[in-house]
């Protein structure tokens, strides 16, 4: 689709045009007119995500280290002053009050007096320490099972209950990753507040000079108009840039096509107990996205203690979750939080002055010279779009999911640049949960009751890397090596329907906030990229779509219809044959049929998944289970593409005023760092229209995504 013009829009739409097809800024924003990166199309992107450790690291890496614990020796001014940080501080189950007790106790305070090599534990006072965080570990290799803390001690208070710790305090020498010493306390702010702070700073107050909307002109920001912007999608990367340019004093209008969480939920009830599919309102589409009706993990691989994730969990406290998921090691939320905590993040945005458009879809683009100047929407409860407006806007941030394959299409019509990105497809295996607590823990699962107890609802996480130089690998030399890893494991979960179509099947992973169903079930997923996609002939830009579209339909065809899930006990897939009547019971409440899941993938993927169950069992023996049984399919693990935009203003590299952002943009991976990507989007987009005028990193730390994309 090309640029409109001023008399096909309105041949197109009768409705009336709500804009000037100029766009006010095209001639004052510097950044629009700046060299962009070309890309090559069609070129697969791979992710780089994993950390080394130990000797697998790089000579460089080790240097680095040596380095690092030369400057923690040299950065300690004085001892008496200041924070020392004490982690990976190990106390047994017995000596522990359990997961649920986040302050200081006894059991804690021994391990305390061990590493200041303090006497007598009971003497520390307990108001000079604070639990920055708390993990359960279980693994096998431990003579015991701990929770594990970092506890930071603050040396004043400490100094002034029990002076007779000085000598110790003197003593003290910091140790890379296990005593640290900061000059004093890491202050962590919410979104709001961080906002507000900068605005009352000095030097970061908007200039007097603004633009002038019809000539472009400098006048008196008082009397300028504010940027028109526009949040396509509600999730969190949509969420939290129109909470960030909203604070700043944007005129921000947030177009959700789902509807809001009290609507959505009743629409989700219909489809569970009625089987009725409501295509823009489900388990992917509406308020706080496809995250909402999951298991609301807020663990992440870009930095638990960064600067920009910590501001994200403060905001999340701030609209109602609950102030643990800032101690915990494994923080999740929950669909019964999440619920209100979307309710309070929607009223306060409202509050902010921001238009909030639930049940309205953006059909397209309205482009004028190469930017964007605006979004046709129509109403997503009807099938017709007679109903189409035209709004303006002065930059689009596009917030969807990776879901929203109309939105992929319509950029394609536009020409805008998608490359097309490794993700990965497999099965969902659902466990009692019992049988998980017993391979995991041992004794202690007799600790555990319907997610209540003094230890965690236990959890798991297996990879396997398959390929041909393995003697035992069912890979040939003529395949790719690939990775197969559990994804989304939701302990005291159940297994829900996420397809957006009734010709498709596609299931995903949920729990409430106690974790307290009978089942655990995760995605066994493994890698596929472009070869996968031409190996089925598929090509072009949205080719992971059409794969991913292939294997839902077939899931859909062995399902027999209704959402009707095809399944297959673990061991009988590992054995090639269809199992009887026999099943075990399921969590997944619109049926399940007993289908040859094994035929569903192409032979090589299911050898591939077949091996790494068998690598998987291994390491948690018993996971080869008849009481296991696989759910077909999981195809939507990630986003299928990526829209390439420049690393600095986070604009598109195709499409002026176009800002892709969040898990759909391909950019995210999970709740928190989509909410991430959209909190730097929306400070980039407001230093780009002038209601910013400070350093991003400065105030957030270095922008860090989901994984390395390297072309």
């Amino acid at each position: 689709m090309v640029a409109l013009s001023m008399s096909s829009l309105q041949l197109q739409c009768p409705s009336k045009l709500f804009f000037p097809l100029h766009h006010p800024y095209s001639n004052s924003l510097q950044p629009y007119s700046t060299p962009r990166r070309l890309r090559p199309r069609f070129q697969t992107l791979r992710i780089l995500c994993a950390k080394r450790t130990g000797k697998q690291r790089y000579p460089s890496e080790k240097k680095k280290l040596k380095l690092r614990k030369k400057e923690a020796l040299s950065s300690v001014t004085n001892k008496f002053e200041g924070i020392w940080r004490l982690s990976k501080l190990a106390v047994p189950v017995q000596n522990d009050p359990g997961k649920d007790f986040l302050q200081i106790h006894i059991g804690l305070l021994q391990e305390i007096a061990k590493v200041i090599k303090f006497p007598v534990a009971s003497m520390l006072p307990e108001e000079a320490f604070s639990v920055v965080r708390k993990s359960f570990d279980a693994r096998k290799i431990l003579k015991e099972a701990k929770f594990v803390y970092t506890v930071d001690m603050d040396v004043c208070k400490l100094l002034n209950l029990e002076p007779r710790t000085w000598d110790f305090i003197n003593r003290l020498e910091p140790k890379v990753g296990l005593i640290e010493h900061m000059p004093s306390e890491k202050i962590s702010r919410d979104l709001t507040s961080l906002v507000r702070h900068i605005k009352d700073s000095n030097g970061t107050l908007p200039r007097e000079q603004g633009h002038n909307i019809d000539s472009g002109e400098s006048h008196k920001c008082s009397t300028a108009r504010k940027p028109r912007i526009a949040v396509v999608g509600s999730g969190p990367s949509g969420l939290f840039a129109s909470l960030v340019l909203a604070e700043f004093g944007a005129d921000v209008t947030l177009i959700e096509r789902g509807q809001a969480v009290e609507r959505r939920g009743r629409d989700i009830g219909a489809l569970v107990v009625r089987q009725i599919l409501e295509s823009e309102s489900n388990f992917c589409f509406g308020e706080g996205g496809a995250g909402t009706w999951s298991d609301g993990k807020l663990v992440t691989r870009i930095g638990r203690n960064s600067d920009c994730v910590l501001t994200i969990m403060n905001t999340l406290v701030q609209f109602g979750a609950p102030k643990s998921i800032l101690v915990d090691g494994k923080p999740h939320l929950g669909t019964d939080r999440l619920v209100p905590l979307l309710r309070n993040f929607r009223q306060h945005l409202q509050s902010l002055g921001v238009e909030i458009k639930f049940g309205m879809r953006v059909d397209d683009l309205l482009i004028q010279d190469g930017h964007v100047v605006g979004v046709e929407v129509s109403d997503s409860t009807t099938k017709l779009q007679s109903d189409c407006k035209k709004l303006g806007f002065d930059a689009v941030i596009l917030a969807v999911g990776h879901s929203a394959r109309d939105i992929y299409q319509m950029l394609v019509s536009h020409n805008v640049d998608l490359v097309p990105k490794d993700f990965a497809v497999g099965l969902r295996v659902e466990h009692p949960q019992e049988l998980i607590n017993s391979i995991q823990y041992s004794a202690l699962a007799n600790e555990i009751c319907r997610g209540r107890g003094k230890v965690p609802v236990a959890d798991y996480k297996v990879v396997h890397y398959v390929n041909d130089k393995d003697e035992n690998s069912p890979l040939k030399s003529e395949f790719t090596s690939r990775s197969c890893y559990s994804f989304c494991m939701c302990p005291g979960g159940q297994v829900v329907l996420t397809s957006t179509s009734p010709s498709e099947i596609c299931i995903n992973g949920m729990s409430f906030s106690r974790r307290s169903s009978r089942w655990a079930n995760a995605a066994l997923v493994a890698t596929v990229s472009t070869k996968d996609f031409d190996a089925l002939n598929f090509h072009g830009p949205l080719a992971g779509v059409e794969f991913q579209r292939e294997f839902e339909r077939r899931a859909a065809i062995m399902g027999g219809g209704d959402f009707t899930v095809p399944v297959q006990t673990v061991t009988d897939f590992m054995e090639n044959k269809i199992s009887g009547t026999s099943m075990p019971p399921s969590s997944y409440r619109l049926g399940v049929k007993a289908a040859s899941l094994h035929e569903l993938f192409p032979s090589y993927m299911t050898d591939a998944l077949r091996y790494s169950i068998s690598m998987f069992d291994r390491e948690l023996p018993g996971f080869i289970s008849k009481e296991a049984l696989l759910h077909g399919v999981e195809t939507r693990t990630s986003s299928p593409i990526q829209i390439p935009r420049d690393g600095a203003t986070y604009e598109s590299l195709s499409l002026r005023g176009l800002y892709p952002v969040g898990e759909g943009a391909g950019y995210a991976g999970g709740i928190v760092s989509a909410a991430v990507d959209g909190m730097y989007t929306g400070f980039s987009v407001a230093k780009q229209f002038n209601l910013f005028h400070g350093d991003i990193e400065s105030v957030l730390g270095k922008a860090q995504g989901a994984g390395m994309v390297k072309y």
